[in-house]
């Protein structure tokens, strides 16, 4: 399977769980970080953040670990997260199990930023319906 970015905003894009053949491809594309937030546990070994970590160190592309649960979406992870993609110096990917972890911290981070509306109606376009999120994006 060839991992498939989606494009959120011009500098965010989510994936499903990469693997490290990717992460040649992802700097190809143009990409200059990658966040996991996937947590090792949900995942094969081979697939673990540090091995992932290691790859990406080998084709020179930042590589940040964020393991998201739901009890981890707290304000903390959510301003990382968004330090995250701010200090990259081109797109970003994040990737955990379908990329809807990473739409979610992504659309948390805009909360005040955006209009509940437009971060919504950004999150549709990309594939995600983030509209259970609308009070915590007010």
């Amino acid at each position: 399977k060839v991992v498939q970015p989606i494009k959120v905003s011009q500098k965010y894009h989510v994936s499903s769980q990469i693997e490290i053949q990717d992460i040649k491809k992802l700097v190809d594309a143009g990409f200059t970080k990658i966040i996991c937030n996937r947590p090792d546990e949900e995942i094969p070994a081979e697939l673990h953040s540090s091995y992932m970590a290691i790859a990406a160190k080998a084709a020179s592309i930042s590589f940040d670990i964020l393991p998201l649960t739901h009890q981890a979406m707290t304000s903390e992870n959510i301003a990382k997260q968004a330090e995250l993609i701010d200090a990259a110096s081109g797109p970003v990917l994040a990737y955990c199990a379908s990329g809807t972890r990473c739409t979610v911290i992504w659309a948390l981070g805009q909360a005040g930023k955006m209009s509940a509306d437009d971060i919504i109606q950004t999150a549709l376009k990309a594939g995600y319906n983030i509209e259970g999120l609308r009070h915590a994006l007010t």
